[in-house]
């Protein structure tokens, strides 16, 4: 028998209340259509490091209080 529902927060949601007995196995087919690839196309989160500026301040990740509020750098507070 075949059932159809969509994942939600990582379950797996059957269509139209359909309920399967506790413990019952399962195997899951992706059916073609919209998958992860093509909503991480549209996402930018999926293409952060595409969308990344390079700039050149090889210290950002270590001062990057200094480079935004003007904190004292993490090497001179020593």
């Amino acid at each position: 028998m075949t059932y159809r529902g969509r994942v939600k927060n990582g379950a797996i949601v059957l269509d139209s209340g359909s309920q399967l007995p506790e413990g019952s196995i399962v195997r899951i087919e992706l059916e073609s259509g919209e998958s992860l690839a093509s909503k991480a196309a549209a996402d930018p989160l999926f293409r952060m490091t595409d969308l990344a500026a390079e700039t050149g301040i090889s210290d950002l990740a270590t001062n990057i209080d200094h480079y935004l509020y003007g904190h004292p750098k993490a090497s001179d507070a020593g």
